[in-house]
């Protein structure tokens, strides 16, 4: 396939054949507006600032035409078709696709046979894209790895999860890897701005207001074709009744979705995540949910809900029920790994186990009230049985003498000073009787009382 037909026609073939008939301006009117808004250089590309860089591996491989094969992890939307059709038509190779949801080894192997021939009988390279590779079974990775080898192919593998998980080492290993950024509101801003005045695009043929603006980004979520294909609804939607302009109204009707009064950089972000956290905290899970609807219906930075999510299992459950940590661990991962929207359950998740499990604040407090003390100048010096002992001279110190090993004693506990004799005595962490929690308190108070020689507490 010409690369032109990348940008330029709205469908593609993987025997290599252009499609379509009549003039590049009427197949180009004729795709969708994201097909046609696709930039045709790595300068004309939309954020990844750091694989457009001078001197960086991609921009090496296109402008020096280096024979190296690619695998594209990122989110969807942010430039991975893209990348691969700026290759082919940089570099001058034929562009040929094959989709790991539809093709099997046959097609892949029919693909890199045609692409060999191509290349014995004198003609071109060809860059082979083979979109969601994690699609593919290691049997159809296996059959990509003789074209990737012996170059007869320029391979670009785009993926929407980890790499290391879903695709095989010896393709890793014969590939560069280039990981894709989600989009900025920035990003997304400049890519309606383009599609609004370009030739290829609207051609100025319609107005956009402000809030229709900053509705169509927030629904973008970082992703620019879904932000150009909304435009595009939105653009018809005014056309069709007469209008110029496409008002929130329009870009509300045209997408079908409402819009979430939430300004990220004012008080409705504030006022929305507050409301969450203190939702969670109060044990409320329907609540919780419906403000972490409107964040994430909103467009808020997922990886800033996972950050929250995983200071509050400390803060608000702690050791009270231990394995909410673990999930909102898991949910910080898995919006890493899978990103949105999907990972949209997995927040709600991690959200109910915080807002269902049993409340302390003994984690937030015994830190808060250990640090008050290291911040008062309360430090003490570290008992020398304590010291480190391993070094040289240590001993001649006294570092080290009279510790006892605790695994020495019955139950794994000695009785023994741990904290500095200005503190001897102080309590900071102090359990509650609530879950998970209220068991550890009674282990607690009885190892403390072994630890410092004293009556537990009543």
């Amino acid at each position: 396939m010409d690369p032109e037909a990348l940008f330029d026609t709205p469908g593609r073939t993987p025997s290599g054949a252009a499609s379509g008939a009549g003039s590049l301006s009427a197949r180009t009117h004729a795709a969708p507006l994201a097909v046609r808004m696709r930039p045709r250089d790595l300068d004309d590309l939309v954020g990844q600032s750091h694989l457009r860089a001078e001197g960086s591996p991609l921009r090496q491989l296109v402008e020096g035409d280096q024979s190296m094969s690619l695998v594209l992890w990122g989110p969807p939307g942010t430039g991975k078709t893209t990348i691969a059709g700026i290759v082919s038509r940089q570099t001058d190779r034929r562009f040929v696709e094959v989709s790991a949801v539809s093709a099997g080894v046959k097609e892949v192997r029919a693909a890199i046979d045609s692409a060999r021939a191509e290349l014995v009988a004198g003609g071109r390279e060809t860059v082979l894209f083979v979109d969601e590779v994690h699609r593919f079974s290691k049997a159809q990775q296996d059959a990509l790895l003789p074209g990737v080898e012996n170059r007869w192919v320029t391979l670009v593998a785009a993926t929407t999860e980890n790499p290391f998980f879903s695709v095989i080492s010896p393709l890793l290993s014969r590939s560069l890897l280039l990981r894709l950024q989600t989009l900025d509101d920035g990003d997304i801003h400049e890519v309606i701005t383009r599609a609004l005045a370009d030739d290829r695009g609207l051609r100025g043929s319609v107005e956009l207001d402000d809030d229709a603006r900053e509705h169509l980004v927030r629904l973008a979520g970082g992703d620019a074709r879904r932000a150009l294909t909304y435009l595009e609804a939105a653009a018809t939607a005014a056309s069709s009744t007469g209008g110029q302009v496409i008002t929130l109204e329009v870009a509300e009707t045209a997408v079908d979705r409402a819009a979430v009064r939430y300004d990220r950089d004012g008080d409705q972000h504030y006022d929305v995540t507050s409301a969450w956290i203190k939702s969670m905290r109060g044990s409320d899970p329907d609540a919780a949910l419906h403000y972490l609807a409107r964040m994430v219906e909103a467009g808020e930075d997922p990886r800033f809900i996972a950050r929250r999510l995983v200071v509050h299992a400390s803060e608000d459950v702690g050791l009270a029920d231990p394995t909410v940590l673990q999930t909102a661990v898991a949910a910080a991962q898995a919006v890493q790994l899978i990103g949105m929207p999907e990972a949209r359950l997995n927040l709600a998740q991690a959200t109910l186990a915080v807002a269902t499990a049993p409340k302390s604040n003994a984690v937030y407090a015994a830190y808060e009230a250990a640090a008050a003390d290291v911040r008062a100048g309360r430090s003490g010096t570290v008992p020398a049985h304590l010291r480190d002992s391993h070094y040289g001279g240590a001993k001649k110190l006294g570092h080290g003498e009279a510790y006892v090993y605790p695994h020495d004693r019955p139950h794994g506990v000695a009785t023994q000073q741990y904290l500095p004799d200005s503190l001897e005595g102080a309590t900071y962490y102090r359990p509650t009787t609530r879950g998970v929690e209220g068991q550890l308190r009674e282990t607690w108070e009885r190892i403390r009382s072994i630890v410092r020689g004293v009556r537990p507490d009543r």
